[in-house]
């Protein structure tokens, strides 16, 4: 159960991400660039293959200059 939960989560947070990239006008690698991550990762994220950590998700919100409750 907690599996399901878990996938379901990732899933949620890399399609929410995808949304306000996509509102933002940025490329996946402009979004890599400015939250200074590897260019592949935010794919990862968005198409829920990695679960990734606080500190990334921290950097991402800034990039995007949101709150970090934002991504949830």
């Amino acid at each position: 159960m907690v599996k399901n939960d878990e996938k379901i989560l990732v899933k949620e947070f890399g399609e929410k991400l995808k949304k306000i990239r996509l509102e933002k006008n940025l490329s996946q690698e402009m979004l890599a660039n400015d939250a200074d991550i590897p260019i592949n990762q935010i794919g990862r994220i968005e198409r829920a293959e990695i679960s990734t950590s606080l500190t990334t998700i921290f950097k991402i919100a800034k990039a995007l200059d949101i709150n970090i409750k934002d991504l949830f």
